[in-house]
C-alpha cells in the first residue's frame, strides 16, 4: 500500500483543527471540513492563533507559518472532500449516529483505496468499523488534547482492519511525530481506563469528606510526581468530560464504582469549576488515605489493561508519561514504593470496587520482584528481523537497560541460521536522539567514572556485534539520529533515509565527543574533512547532504523504504562499506567540508583563527562555521581531533582507533566542562566552558 500523503479532516473544532494543524506542519497535504462555512473559517482561526503564539515563541518562522496555512484546504460539507484522499479522519461529536451518517457520506465519496479513521475516546471502533461499507479499511485513532502539542496517540484496529492498513496509519502518525500505542478495542482503551477513574476516585474522596480538592491535589502531585492535581486538571478540560468519560466506562464494564459521583454531577449540571483554594495542609492519616486509594486505583486498572491484554506494560506507562506527562507511570511508579505495597492497596481499591484483584499483581507479589520493562521489539517476517527501539517518550535514547537488551537481541539474531538481515528502527519520530545524559550527570557528580567507561565499553561491543554479523544489517534513520544514535547506525551495513532524516554529532558542544565509534567511522565512511565538518562544530545534516556525505547510503522516498530493504537483502553485504570519501563531490556542503577543513586548516580553525582567502566557498559559510566552532568545548574538541586524525591514519586498524576513543573517556569525563556542558543539555541552558 501507497504512504498516506493527502489527509482529510471532517469536523473543524478544537481537535479537528489541531489534528489538520499538526499534518499540515509534517508536510502533508490537508482538507480541514465542516458543514458550514463559518465552521472551516473558525477552524481556520484556530489555526492561525495558535500559530502566532508558536511565532512568537519562535518554534516557526513567517515562512514556516505561511507554508503550513498553505498546505490546509477549507471545505464546506463532507460530500466535497477530494475522492483520492489516501486518509480520512472523522473528529466530529462522540455520538455513534452523528459518526454513521458521516462514514456513510464517506464511503459513497471516497474511492476503494481511502482509509477511513475515527477519533475518538470511548467509541467502539469494532461497531464504528462495521458501520461503514470498508470494515478492513477503518480504524480507531485517539488523538490527545492538544493534538498539535500532545505526542501521543492510541491507534486502535478493529477486528476487520487489515494489517496493510494499520502499518499505513501507523506510518502516518509516526510521521507526524506521534509516540503510538497500538491497542485492542476495549471501553476506555489504554490511557482513559486507568485516567478517568482516577478523576472519579479523587471526586468520591471529596464526597466522602477525607480531604479538600486543595489537599487531594497536593498529595497526588506528590505521591504521582506530577504537576497538576485532579481537580486543576478537571478544570482545565471541563467537568462534564470527566462525567461523560466516567460514566460510559461504569456502564461498559459494569463497574458501579466508576459511576461519576454526585459532586461532579452537581458541577456539571450547575455549568460550574471546581474551587481549590491555597490550603494544601494536611495531617499524615489524611495523606495515607488519599495516596493509597489513588495510587491503589491506578495500579489495579493498570493491571487490568494487561492482563486484558489490551497493550503491554511498557505502553501504559509510555502513555501516562506521554498523554498525561506523569514522570513516571504506573508500573515504575509501583516499583518506587514496592511491589508488595503496591499490591496491598491495590487489593484494597478491589475490594471497594468490587474488582477481582488482577493477576499480574499476584504473580508479582509471589516473585517479590519488581517489574521488569522491555524496550527492544523483535519481528520476524520470513528471513528479516526487524529490531525496534521501543522507547519513544525519550526519543529512544540509549540506556543502560536498552543497550544491554539490544546486546541480547543482536546476539540472539545472530545465532539464527533462519535469519538473513537484521532491520534496525526507531518507534516514534527519532532513530535515536543520542544516549540519556542524565545518566552521565549522574555517575560524574556520584565520581563513578567506571560506570560510564562499562556502559560506553559494552556499547562498543554491541555495535561490534551488528559490524561483523554475517547478516546483512540496516539502519532505519528516518527521524531524528544524534550522537550514538548515528554511531549505532554507522556500525551498520546500510542506512536508509527520508526527507524527514536529521542527522547530527553534538557532543562538543556539551563538553564530550563521540565516544561510540563516531570519530572513527565517520572518517573510514566520508573521509577527514567532511568528518571535521560532522564532527567538530556539530553541524546538523539534513538527508541530502547526509546523503551527500555518505552517512546515508538509501535517500529515498517514505514509499518505497520496504522495496529498497528487499533490494539490499538482495544484494547483500556491501564489498567496501568504508570508502574514505563523500559520495557526492558537487553537494555544496562537501565542496566547502573539503575546503575549509583542510589539512592546511585545520590549526588555525582549532586555534580559533578563520582562515583566509580559501577560493570558491562563501564568506558568511566561513563566519558561521567559526561562530559554530566557538560554540564547543575547547578540550572536547581538541580531543575529538586528535580521534579524527587516529582515524584518518593508514597504520592505524579501526580496533585500535576505537581502542583510542574509549582510553580518552576518563580524560573527558573529569572536565569540569563535560559536566557543565551535559547538565546544561539538561536544564535547557547554554553551557559556559572554562577550559578546565
Amino acid at each position: 500500500m501507497p504512504a498516506i500523503e493527502t489527509v482529510a479532516i471532517i469536523g473543524s473544532g478544537n481537535m479537528g483543527s489541531g489534528i489538520a494543524q499538526k499534518s499540515a506542519q509534517e508536510k502533508f497535504k490537508v482538507q480541514m471540513v465542516d458543514r458550514e462555512e463559518k465552521w472551516v473559517k473558525r477552524g481556520q482561526e484556530i489555526i492561525s492563533d495558535l500559530l502566532d503564539q508558536a511565532l512568537e515563541r519562535r518554534i516557526f518562522s513567517d515562512k514556516q507559518i505561511d507554508s503550513i496555512k498553505s498546505r490546509i484546504e477549507g471545505v464546506v460539507g463532507t460530500e466535497n472532500i477530494n475522492p483520492n484522499t489516501d486518509l480520512v479522519i472523522e473528529a466530529v461529536f462522540e455520538d455513534f449516529e452523528i459518526k454513521k451518517e458521516v462514514f456513510a457520506i464517506l464511503d459513497g465519496v471516497c474511492n476503494q483505496n481511502t482509509i477511513l479513521a475515527s477519533n475518538t475516546s470511548s467509541l467502539s471502533v469494532n461497531d464504528l468499523a462495521k458501520a461503514t461499507n470498508r470494515p478492513e479499511r477503518f480504524v480507531g485513532l485517539h488523538f490527545f488534547y492538544h493534538p498539535a502539542k500532545n505526542r501521543l496517540i492510541e491507534i486502535i484496529p478493529a477486528e476487520t482492519t487489515s494489517e496493510e492498513t494499520l502499518l499505513a496509519v501507523e506510518a502516518y502518525c509516526k510521521a507526524m511525530g506521534k509516540v503510538v500505542i497500538v491497542c485492542k478495542d476495549r471501553p476506555g482503551f489504554v490511557v482513559n481506563r486507568f485516567f478517568v477513574p482516577w478523576l472519579n476516585e479523587a471526586c468520591i474522596l471529596l464526597e466522602e469528606g477525607v480531604a479538600s480538592t486543595a489537599q487531594i491535589d497536593s498529595i497526588a502531585c506528590d505521591a504521582f510526581d506530577i504537576g497538576m492535581g485532579p481537580f486543576a486538571l478537571m478544570n482545565l478540560t471541563g467537568p462534564s468530560i470527566a462525567l461523560h468519560a466516567t460514566d460510559y466506562l461504569a456502564d461498559q464494564l459494569n463497574t458501579p464504582r466508576y459511576k461519576g459521583a454526585s459532586n461532579l454531577r452537581e458541577m456539571v449540571a450547575n455549568n460550574k469549576a471546581w474551587e481549590i483554594d491555597n490550603n494544601t495542609k494536611y495531617s499524615e492519616s489524611v495523606r495515607k488515605i488519599v495516596e493509597k486509594r489513588l495510587l491503589g486505583q491506578v495500579f489495579a486498572v493498570a493491571s487490568q489493561i494487561v492482563d486484558e491484554e489490551i497493550c503491554s506494560k511498557e505502553d501504559v506507562d509510555r502513555g501516562a508519561k506521554v498523554g498525561l506527562r506523569w514522570n513516571k507511570g504506573p508500573f515504575e511508579l509501583a516499583n518506587k514504593i514496592g511491589i508488595n505495597t503496591a499490591y496491598e492497596i491495590s487489593k484494597e481499591y478491589c475490594e471497594l470496587a468490587n474488582l477481582k484483584i488482577p493477576n499480574l499483581l499476584k504473580t508479582q507479589k509471589e516473585s517479590s520482584k519488581p517489574f521488569d520493562f522491555s524496550y527492544v521489539d523483535v519481528i520476524i517476517s520470513k528471513d528479516i528481523a526487524t529490531v525496534r527501539l521501543n522507547r519513544p517518550e525519550a526519543m529512544n535514547a540509549l540506556n543502560v537497560d536498552l543497550v544491554n537488551e539490544l546486546g541480547q537481541k543482536i546476539d540472539d539474531l545472530n545465532d539464527r541460521d533462519d535469519i538473513n538481515a537484521i532491520i534496525l528502527e526507531g518507534a516514534g519520530k527519532a532513530f535515536v536522539a543520542g544516549a540519556d545524559v542524565k545518566f552521565f550527570v549522574d555517575k560524574i557528580k556520584q565520581n563513578s567514572f567506571k560506570e560510564i567507561y562499562d556502559f560506553t565499553a559494552y556499547g562498543h561491543e554491541v555495535l561490534s556485534k551488528l559490524e561483523n554479523s554475517s547478516k546483512v544489517t540496516i539502519a532505519l534513520t528516518t527521524g531524528l539520529t544524534l550522537g550514538g544514535g548515528l554511531e549505532l547506525a554507522l556500525a551498520c551495513d546500510y542506512r536508509i533515509g527520508t526527507n524527514k532524516t536529521q542527522m547530527r554529532f553534538p557532543e562538543t558542544n556539551i563538553g564530550i565527543y563521540p565516544g561510540l565509534g563516531g570519530t572513527q567511522r565517520t572518517v573510514k565512511i566520508c573521509g577527514v574533512e567532511v568528518a571535521r565538518y560532522a564532527v567538530l562544530a556539530g553541524n546538523f545534516l539534513n538527508a541530502e547532504t547526509a546523503n551527500a556525505f555518505g552517512l546515508i547510503t538509501h535517500l529515498v522516498d517514505q514509499n518505497y523504504i520496504t522495496k529498497t530493504i528487499n533490494e539490499i537483502v538482495v544484494g547483500g553485504k556491501p564489498n567496501n562499506k568504508f570508502r574514505h570519501q563523500p559520495i557526492d563531490f558537487e553537494n555544496k556542503n562537501v565542496v566547502f567540508a573539503k575546503k575549509f577543513y583542510s589539512d592546511d586548516n585545520i590549526k588555525l580553525i582549532l586555534d580559533g583563527n578563520q582562515p583566509k582567502d580559501i577560493q570558491g566557498i562563501d564568506e558568511n559559510m566561513m563566519l558561521r562555521q567559526m561562530k559554530s566552532i566557538s560554540y564547543t568545548a575547547p578540550i572536547a574538541l581538541e580531543i575529538a581531533a586528535d580521534l579524527l586524525e587516529i582515524a584518518n591514519s593508514k597504520d592505524i586498524s579501526l580496533s585500535d582507533g576505537l581502542s583510542q576513543e574509549l582510553s580518552n573517556l576518563e580524560r573527558i569525563f573529569s572536565t569540569n566542562d563535560a559536566l557543565e556542558g551535559l547538565s546544561s543539555l539538561i536544564e535547557g541552558r547554554r553551557p559556559s566552558y572554562t577550559n578546565s
